[in-house]
C-alpha cells in the first residue's frame, strides 16, 4: 500500500463540516484532518513496474476494501491482509468514529500494489517519500481474508463510498 486510507474522504468532510467537527476537536486539529496528501499517487505517477509492481490498482471512491475486491478479482486471486497495517492517520479515524464511517470504505487517493518483493517495492516508495507498507499477502485461492488480531474474516462486496452518508446530510 502507498499512501493512507480514507484521507481524501477525511479531508472532503472536515471541508463541509469545519464548524461542526470544531465543537468536539481543537481548531488545528480539525485543519490537520483537512490536509489531504502532500503526494499525487496514482497510475501515471510513479513507474510502479520499474519500482517492483507486478499489478497496481488506484484507491479512491469506495476505499481500500473496493480496490482489494477489484485487484483480486481482476487477476482471479486472493489475499489475507492484515487491518492493522494498512496506513490510516489517526485524525481520519477520529473523524470517521465521529460520523459513524468505516475509514477502509472511505474515499482514498493512494495505490495498491502487488509484487514479487514486497519489501523491495515498499523501499523504493518510502526512498521517494511516499508512505508505504507490506499489507498482507496474495494467495492462489480466491479467498479475500481480512485478519484484524487473532479474528479473521472475509471481505464483503464493495459498497457505497462512506462519503455519500455526510452528502446526504447536507
Amino acid at each position: 500500500m502507498a499512501g493512507y486510507a480514507g484521507r481524501e474522504g477525511s479531508r472532503r468532510i472536515a471541508e463541509v463540516k469545519k464548524d461542526e467537527l470544531q465543537r468536539w476537536f481543537s481548531k488545528e486539529y480539525v485543519e490537520l484532518m483537512g490536509q489531504g496528501s502532500t503526494i499525487n499517487i496514482d497510475n501515471s505517477s510513479l513507474p510502479w513496474q520499474e519500482y517492483g509492481a507486478t499489478e497496481w490498482e488506484e484507491v479512491n471512491e469506495g476505499g481500500i476494501f473496493t480496490a482489494l475486491w477489484n485487484l483480486s478479482g481482476a487477476y482471479g486471486l486472493g489475499f489475507r491482509v492484515d487491518l492493522h497495517r494498512i496506513l490510516v492517520k489517526q485524525e481520519t479515524i477520529e473523524l470517521c468514529e465521529r460520523y459513524d464511517l468505516n475509514p477502509y470504505r472511505l474515499y482514498s487517493c493512494c495505490m495498491l500494489a502487488a509484487g514479487d518483493n514486497g519489501s523491495h517495492l515498499v523501499h523504493r516508495l518510502q526512498s521517494e517519500g511516499i508512505p508505504a507498507a507490506i499489507i498482507g499477502v496474495v494467495t492462489p485461492d480466491i479467498k479475500r481474508e481480512i485478519c484484524y488480531s487473532q479474528v479473521q474474516g472475509f471481505l464483503e462486496r464493495p459498497r457505497e463510498d462512506e462519503l455519500y452518508k455526510i452528502w446526504r446530510q447536507l
